[in-house]
């Protein structure tokens, strides 16, 4: 056939398979939205439990750490989140998403193959095989050249294709929000850690200071009782009181080069690269005066795993239609077309040229319940889908409330804590001059410095308590991610 001929037979066939494919439908159930979860809480427009300080309006997405003033804290989590291997694993998984994604809309398209050949061969002797005559070294040899491409196109006439498609880019999209929710969960474990070891350090500096109080007060009772003014009862009184309190030191101690290796894994460093740089005591970030919450129905769209699930539910809902596509004839187009010669220079000449083309109807009538089962487990993971998102939604819901409660608590708390040290603290001082001046002894003074430490103690836990507290808020608010470029 001439070349000519074949051009438009093989444009009548995308002429034809386009036709096919306009006139094609899709089939499967087509996703519209998640389902309505808690419709009376979101359309309340607030929290049950939110404290006075809360502001209604809508956080920022991002940066909430910058609040706390501590410009340490902002390097930590900003290494955290470029170095994190956390962080490195939830975009490997966008990655593959998304190359998922690519390969389903390639599917779309036909496939093209190219292939070139040559063949090289010897014929026998046929005369000396048979005993007749001499042999005459058999012909050859022989070469033969090929060269072609073959061609085929699958049509998506019952959207299988496009479902599968949907489906793949419903994933693309979850796994985009669990990197987000990575951002979430990494930032909030890292202020959570840094607290932990401000505080740590806050109660090791405390314990030193009533250590050296402590041992002033021993050396001084000592020197009173060598001069008979003193009990040996004070003395026994005071060196259980400094035993006690050097004690408590070695379990800070610990807890301090324990959260030094957190704050390394947290970064992607190895233990032990931090504690030059955070051995440093520091003073707690500050907790700013009032923390933006916006409503509940901005926190469905702030939450990047209550996105995450509803995307998974658009995944499974696609599913379906990509199963029950196989319950229908699947059309393909193939073709081919080759060249061969003995001579490569003669290769691409018309009267050494082959074509073929051949539609193809493939359809299982018969497959014992197959495509069935395919359906019904797509379904069930539709409806374990569905099942999921509630659950999130609601969890998110009890999260935000729950932190909300706590932080407004915990707020009234350290106020009571602070009036308690100011009071112990004043008390001390009183006591203490009391004693010098002989009108108290030192088991008062002793009694009531042992107070004022205890309160100085309640104190910084009350204030390290608050921060984790706002973490936690934040945490549960679903703040703390970033866009990430594609």
């Amino acid at each position: 056939m001439p070349a000519l001929s074949t051009a438009r037979l093989l444009a009548l066939s995308a002429a034809l398979s386009t036709a096919l494919l306009a006139a094609g439908c899709t089939v499967g159930p087509d996703y519209r939205s998640a389902p309505e979860v808690a419709a009376n809480a979101i359309d309340g427009g607030k929290f049950p439990h939110a404290p006075a300080v809360a502001d209604a309006t809508s956080p920022r997405v991002a940066d909430w750490w910058h609040a706390l003033g501590d410009a340490q804290l902002d390097t930590l989590i900003a290494d955290a989140l470029k170095q994190s291997p956390d962080i490195d694993a939830a975009r490997a998984r966008v990655r593959q998403a998304r190359a998922g994604l690519n390969s389903n809309k390639a599917n779309l398209l036909p496939k093209v193959g190219l292939d070139a050949t040559m063949l090289r061969t010897r014929s026998p002797d046929l005369s000396a095989l048979s005993g007749e005559g001499s042999s005459g070294g058999g012909r050859g040899p022989l070469s033969l050249y090929v060269a072609g491409f073959d061609a085929s196109w699958e049509i998506d006439l019952f959207g299988g294709t496009r479902r599968a498609i949907e489906a793949a880019s419903a994933e693309a999209d979850a796994a985009s929000a669990q990197l987000a929710d990575a951002h979430v969960q990494l930032a909030a474990e890292v202020a959570q850690a840094y607290v932990t070891l401000r505080e740590q350090q806050a109660s090791l500096a405390h314990l030193q200071a009533s250590e050296k109080l402590e041992a002033d007060m021993l050396d001084l009772t000592e020197q009173r009782r060598a001069r008979g003014v003193a009990s040996q009862l004070e003395v026994e009184r005071l060196l259980t009181q400094l035993d006690n309190t050097r004690a408590q030191m070695s379990p800070v101690q610990a807890g301090i080069a324990e959260s030094f290796d957190e704050l390394a894994l947290l970064t992607g460093r190895a233990p032990g690269e931090l504690d030059g740089s955070l051995s440093a005591p520091q003073p707690l970030p500050t907790v700013p005066e009032t923390v933006a919450v916006g409503d509940p129905a901005a926190l469905l769209k702030a939450r990047p795993d209550i996105r995450a699930a509803e995307r998974k539910l658009a995944s499974n809902t696609a599913q379906i239609g990509a199963r029950k596509a196989d319950w229908f004839p699947k059309l393909s187009l193939l073709g081919s077309l080759g060249f061969s010669a003995m001579d490569p220079g003669h290769l691409v000449r018309k009267e050494n040229g082959i074509w073929l083309t051949l539609p193809r109807l493939q359809w299982n009538i018969l497959d014992f319940g197959r495509v069935a089962a395919g359906v019904d487990s797509a379904e069930g993971g539709r409806d374990e889908a569905e099942a999921n998102y509630r659950s999130t939604v609601l969890k998110a819901l009890r999260d935000a409330d729950v932190a909300l409660s706590r932080y407004g608590h915990q707020r009234e708390h350290v106020v009571v804590l602070r009036r308690v040290e100011a009071s112990a603290e004043r008390a001390s001082t009183l006591q203490q001059q009391r004693y010098r001046a002989g009108t108290a002894s030192m088991l008062e003074w002793l009694d009531v410095e042992r107070t004022r430490v205890v309160a100085q103690q309640d104190r910084i836990s009350g204030d390290a308590n608050l921060l984790k507290d706002y973490v936690s808020l934040q945490k549960a608010l679903g703040l703390g991610w970033q866009v990430e470029k594609s």
